[in-house]
């Protein structure tokens, strides 16, 4: 049954994507981060739901009339750069067969993230984009949260099966993304149900976290709690919340969680985190060996460990964004990735600057505050696990270009009229002249 609902919801989408490109963008953020049709047990688990939509989508975009344009922004180019730098790394990889189908795989998030930002382009569509993600994410959140309450915390929360976030370390860094933007609707909403369901699964998705067992994940809340009270204009009772809900949640876990938890200040006696320095030690020792395009997708065997790894026999994943780009795609495209993040944190407080002195762009401001706050939670938490090419962050980038244009073109509009006040009162008098008429 779950088979043919999830097929006809993206089939009945297809005609109103053909006229308007954004719905197919929301679609393919839904099959993409939610995954759906791995929640099915028959002919749609493994259906080609994403391909269908995504060339609807294309197609919808070249049928439209009227302006298509990607916005230049430094952020975009850095993008554009970083995909291509990822292009000649794989001419140049160590394992061609496995880089070329990897490459082809990072490059669809990749196209799908220009389209995403060259087709939504106002408040209504940009907000339709984060519930989207928000609900994509959220289904997982919500479920683990209650699983953990359940159970006691005494099982692992898991994501779904066959997707980037399968793992548990892997869906708690996702939700970690994700709860920063969940406040933000929290936030805005005047609708006060909608704003208790928000807190609701806000705090889901923090034990859900939690739950996961995932010491990345606790790191990454942690710096993320402290920078959303740094940033927060009500520090007093955002403050007196967290002492409440973080104790009252650490007391709740059972024991074996807070013992794997003070693994971390052991760190060397625990073989997950030894063979994690290993990995990295490998990989900064190729990126030594080969600055500019590093190995190629795909490194992570026991030949190249024995090659450059101090412990040989101890193959293991990047388990970091960091080394995982410096392994990958060298120095340059380290510096690429983080000048990516750099661009996309100087375009949040340009519109944090912009939107300051303008009540009606306070939403702007409220959003790249909370965006910056998941790069925090995002950024702190990924530097122990291999999710460089996670879709979620990237979408979340591509909100940041979309909303600093969105501000941008309202700054332009003020200052042109600032700028002619003379033209706008002429042409009043001009209308209703022709209007009696």
């Amino acid at each position: 049954m779950r088979d043919v609902i999830i097929t006809l919801i993206v089939l009945a989408s297809l005609p109103y994507t053909l006229k308007r490109p954004y719905i197919g963008v929301l679609m393919w953020v839904w099959i993409s981060v939610m995954n759906p049709h791995r929640l099915s047990w028959g002919f749609a688990y493994n259906f080609p739901f994403a391909a269908i939509i995504a060339a609807t989508t294309l197609i919808a975009v070249f049928l439209e009339k009227g302006e298509k344009k990607l916005p230049m922004t430094p952020v975009v180019i850095t993008l554009l750069c970083f995909t291509g730098w990822m292009a000649v790394t794989t001419v140049f990889a160590f394992f061609p067969a496995p880089s070329y189908e990897m490459l082809t795989r990072v490059a669809k998030i990749m196209l799908m993230t220009c389209v995403t930002m060259m087709v939504v382009r106002d408040k209504r569509q940009l907000h339709l984009l984060i519930w989207t993600l928000v609900g994509s994410l959220g289904y997982y959140g919500i479920k683990g949260g209650l699983f953990t309450i359940i159970s006691g915390g005494n099982f692992r929360v898991w994501g779904p099966e066959g997707t980037y976030i399968e793992g548990n370390n892997e869906v708690a860094l996702a939700l970690i993304a994700i709860i920063p933007i969940v406040y933000y609707l929290f936030l805005v909403q005047a609708n006060k149900w909608v704003r208790y369901g928000c807190a609701a699964a806000a705090i889901l998705c923090c034990v859900s976290a939690l739950g996961s067992y995932s010491r990345g994940a606790l790191l990454g809340i942690s710096a993320m709690v402290l920078f959303l009270w740094v940033k927060s204009p009500k520090k007093m009772a955002l403050g007196l919340a967290m002492l409440v809900i973080i104790p009252t949640a650490i007391a709740f876990m059972p024991a074996k969680w807070s013992e794997r938890m003070n693994t971390v200040k052991e760190y060397k006696e625990d073989d997950s985190a030894m063979g994690r320095i290993n990995a990295w030690a490998m990989a900064f020792h190729l990126a030594s060996d080969r600055p500019l395009t590093g190995g190629g997708f795909a490194i992570y065997d026991a030949k190249t460990f024995a090659r450059y790894a101090p412990v040989p026999e101890d193959v293991h994943a990047a388990h970091s964004l960091y080394f995982q780009a410096l392994g990958e795609h060298g120095f340059v495209g380290l510096g690429l990735y983080l000048l990516l993040g750099l661009l996309s944190w100087r375009t949040g407080s340009r519109v944090i600057k912009h939107a300051a002195k303008r009540p009606h762009l306070k939403w702007a401001g409220v959003l790249a505050t909370m965006l910056h706050v998941s790069m925090i939670g995002f950024g702190v938490g990924g530097a122990f696990l291999s999710l460089l090419y996670f879709d979620v962050p990237y979408y979340l980038m591509a909100i940041m270009v979309i909303t600093g244009v969105i501000v941008e073109r309202e700054v332009a509009a003020e200052a042109a009229a600032a700028k002619h006040p003379r033209r706008d009162a002429d042409r009043a008098p001009m209308l209703a002249t022709s209007s009696s008429k």
